[in-house]
């Protein structure tokens, strides 16, 4: 067996246990919207938007030179 499958058979059962934790539905207030979810799926969409912001601003935030004429 290759070792990448046995690391990502590994990580499919941290998720499992991860999601079977977290079933409880939470409530996420941010200004005057208010919205309920199971705090799972609140983890994983904070995770996704940070790594997001992590790649995308790095990039966006360096100065470039500018080409020469």
């Amino acid at each position: 067996m290759n070792w990448k499958f046995g690391l990502i058979g590994l990580l499919a059962i941290l998720l499992a246990v991860f999601t079977a934790q977290n079933t409880e539905v939470v409530e996420v207030r941010f200004l005057f919207f208010s919205l309920e979810m199971s705090r799972a799926i609140m983890i994983f969409g904070v995770f996704v938007v940070g790594l997001l912001a992590g790649w995308l601003l790095p990039g966006l935030l360096l100065k470039r030179p500018k080409p020469r004429p």
